[in-house]
């Protein structure tokens, strides 16, 4: 979105633990990881942070809205664990919820109050105004699980999903997903346990 040149080196999942594999490239055995020349970053928000050093424009410019975005994608980045164990990101189908947790609600209610402050305080269709940053890449995964299980929240929140997956780089990168000749099976099950599947997208690409 912001025009960075990069390469990606995909190194699927393989099981429940994939660490001694991962350290191959990443010091602490996870993904993502970059590589840059000799200097390696590994975690999602040391990874902006660097970005940001070259790129001025991963960040919003304005200090409130830089501060508000720092704050939105460090709370995306330690939280909303209900969101990420009852609706695994899967971009291969769509499910509709049958019943929403209290751990959930609570989740869910943070996020419409988070994006609602974020689009009326700065006048925007992005988080922190008009311009993409590095909130609204935080917010990406988050959109997917938000319109792939039919998660209730407020029209402004769920216009701005739709906007974030309307992105060219998103649907390139969703698109990407459903080619690929794997699925996780015991993340599938899992997004079953609290959801009934509605569509199967990679039979749609077959």
């Amino acid at each position: 979105m912001l025009g960075i040149a990069f390469n990606e080196h995909l190194t699927p999942f393989e099981g429940i633990d994939n660490f001694e594999r991962f350290k191959r490239f990443s010091p602490n055995g996870k993904v993502p990881c970059l590589s840059d020349d000799s200097l390696v970053v590994w975690d999602s928000l040391a990874i902006i942070e660097y970005l940001a050093e070259g790129n001025p424009q991963v960040w919003p410019a304005s200090v409130p809205a830089r501060l508000y975005a720092r704050s939105a994608s460090s709370e995306m980045h330690a939280g909303f664990d209900a969101l990420r164990a009852q609706c695994p990101m899967i971009c291969s189908a769509r499910y509709q919820v049958r019943s929403v947790s209290a751990g959930l609600a609570r989740d869910l209610s943070r996020l419409d109050e988070l994006f609602c402050e974020g689009l009326t305080r700065f006048g925007g269709d992005f988080l922190t105004g008009k311009a993409f940053s590095a909130a609204d890449a935080f917010f990406c995964p988050v959109a997917i699980r938000v319109l792939g299980y039919g998660l209730p929240l407020t029209q402004p929140s769920l216009d701005y999903c739709q906007r974030l997956l309307a992105l060219e780089p998103m649907k390139a990168w969703v698109l990407e997903a459903l080619n690929e000749p794997w699925w996780d099976e015991a993340e599938e099950a899992q997004a079953r346990v609290h959801a009934d599947l509605i569509e199967d997208r990679r039979t749609l690409m077959r």
